[in-house]
């Protein structure tokens, strides 16, 4: 099974487990691959597949925010004003368009998702790479 389908099959939306043990799963998967194809020239792929790895990332945290409340309190923890907070939490656009807003990529960042264990795949390797 290619890296792409083995990603989309661990963010999926309605695969309800924790979000640190899909961040383990797919550390797990990105550090295999990366190893094994150590040798390959695959900076832009890696890349690509990092973007799409946030994107879907952050879909899956919308999701799984579920409620207009609990989407409220957390936009409003992350630092979000009220009134957008309010906006966005009474969206009736799809996960997939919010994962992609603005909203979304300023508050729940790279950086974030860093520190919360993902392991960016275009960083491994260009650490691993020969």
């Amino acid at each position: 099974m290619r890296l792409k389908e083995k990603l989309k099959r661990l963010t999926l939306r309605s695969w309800s487990v924790s979000f640190d043990y899909r961040l383990m799963k797919i550390k797990q998967l990105i550090i295999g691959w990366v190893n094994y194809f150590r040798i390959a020239q695959m900076k832009t792929v890696c890349g690509n597949l990092d973007k799409t790895i946030r994107f879907r990332l952050r879909m899956c945290i919308w999701k799984q925010w579920k409620k207009i409340k609990t989407k409220y309190k957390s936009l409003m923890k992350l630092g979000v004003e009220k009134d957008k907070a309010w906006k966005w939490t009474n969206t009736r656009k799809g996960y997939t368009r919010v994962a992609r807003s603005f909203i979304l990529c300023r508050i729940i960042t790279n950086e974030r998702l860093k520190r919360r264990g993902l392991v960016s795949l275009l960083d491994l390797y260009q650490t691993v790479h020969i």
